[in-house]
């Protein structure tokens, strides 16, 4: 039996681009969604907390991610009257439901890291010739090296210098 969504009283369809299952799945589906909720999971963090678990997410997509969680239902936010603020996230337990599905994905993922890496360097391997690396260098410094002088156009100087510097590494020159 499918769920009627209350807001347009349509079934929900996450393949019809107007149904906002859309939207919850496109959001669900985010890097650091996936990321943030799994790291939840290991119980109540702070901000700093998670950005230290989470290796590489900037403070913007930190705020940005909670935030939007928070308002989908699956983040609680609690402000505890320190100085300074003490501030704690936590799943509710629509977010904790969530994070099951989430958790298998990770550990799915880590458990077959080697044969996903296995996989790309064959598709690498099939794609590539011997020459492959030297011809889009050879493609882009002959039209750079035509490009007409324009004594005000920094970006230009610097297309020229460096098609100049490709041509003379492929000649072998210093």
């Amino acid at each position: 039996m499918k769920t009627t969504v209350e807001s347009s009283g349509l079934p929900a369809d996450a393949f019809s681009a107007k149904c906002p299952t859309r939207q919850v799945l496109d959001h669900i589906a985010g890097k650091w969604t996936i990321l943030v909720m799994d790291a939840l999971t290991e119980g109540t963090m702070r901000y700093t907390e998670l950005s230290r678990r989470i290796e590489g997410v900037s403070q913007k997509m930190l705020t940005q991610t909670l935030r939007s969680l928070e308002a989908d239902g699956f983040v609680t936010r609690t402000i505890h009257p320190t100085i300074p603020p003490r501030v704690d996230y936590d799943l509710t337990s629509l977010g904790r439901s969530l994070a099951e599905p989430i958790s298998a994905l990770r550990q799915w993922t880590e458990h077959h890291i080697n044969e996903i890496e296995d996989a790309r360097r064959q598709a690498r391997g099939a794609r590539a010739c011997p020459a492959d690396h030297e011809r889009p260098l050879r493609r882009l410094a002959r039209p750079l090296a035509a490009l007409p002088k324009r004594p005000n156009t920094t970006g230009m100087r610097a297309l020229r210098r460096l098609a100049r510097h490709r041509t003379r590494r492929r000649l072998g020159r210093p």
